[in-house]
């Protein structure tokens, strides 16, 4: 969707079956993460919480995307992937269907996400789960962080856009 001007022109599909479109947080800032139940960046989780739990009321929303395209460490079904983050973390921000971010089958919303913010050396492609990107109010992407970048290194940046 080369013609998309903000994160608002896509949708998604809740873990409950829902398709939503993402217009729904318009004058959000979101943090949109790649996730995985099975990966050594899994206890990320509680740090997104965190995030939540903090700043939800100011504004941010942690958007989360399992997906299973690196070392196959998102093996389970939506009611899987919800029962595992609610119980192991106590995730209660949204989490959608597993997709694809990389390849001929990424949701479009990825394939936006990282052409808007390329990774180094300007390549497009998420290298590993729990990459990151922060969206401005205006549904802009404003920054991308590597899977190594954990939450609380984001605050300051967060709070620049709150």
């Amino acid at each position: 969707m080369t013609s998309a001007t903000s994160v608002y022109s896509f949708t998604a599909r809740t873990l409950g079956g829902e398709e939503i479109s993402l217009e729904r947080y318009k004058g959000r800032v979101l943090l949109i993460v790649n996730t995985a139940s099975e990966c050594g960046f899994t206890p990320q989780y509680a740090g997104l919480q965190k995030l939540h739990d903090a700043y939800a009321a100011r504004g941010l929303d942690v958007l989360g995307f399992p997906c299973n395209q690196f070392g196959k460490q998102e093996p389970g079904d939506a009611t899987q992937i919800g029962s595992f983050c609610e119980k192991n973390y106590g995730v209660s921000f949204p989490m959608f269907d597993k997709i694809d971010v990389n390849g001929a089958n990424a949701h479009p919303l990825y394939r936006y996400l990282t052409g808007e913010a390329p990774g180094v050396l300007g390549i497009e492609a998420i290298k590993w789960n729990f990459t990151k990107f922060l969206v401005n109010r205006d549904g802009e992407v404003i920054k991308r962080y590597a899977p190594l970048t954990k939450p609380d290194a984001i605050v300051g940046d967060i709070e620049k856009l709150l």
